[in-house]
């Protein structure tokens, strides 16, 4: 995954912390954007904000990764992924 996949196009901000035992990505869509939904589906995440929709692979390394979406701020953290 990479964050340039949500930065090049319409401009939203995205981090990546790396922590002892975590990568965590965050990726701010805008608290305006109230049709925003995530799902993660094997090893793929699945965002649908508005009528756009982004699917990326998570990477092989990565154990355990949860998703979830709040105020329009996607993010995935994974377990075992430096």
């Amino acid at each position: 995954m990479t964050l340039e996949q949500f930065t090049r196009e319409d401009g939203q901000v995205a981090r990546q912390y790396e922590y002892d035992d975590e990568t965590v990505v965050a990726v701010d869509f805008g608290a305006a954007r109230t049709d925003a939904s995530v799902d993660l589906v094997d090893d793929t995440v699945i965002v649908v904000v508005d009528d756009d929709q982004y699917e990326f692979e998570l990477p092989v390394d990565a154990d355990d990764a949860h998703t979830f979406m709040q105020n329009g701020v996607l993010t995935v953290e994974m377990e075992g992924h430096r």
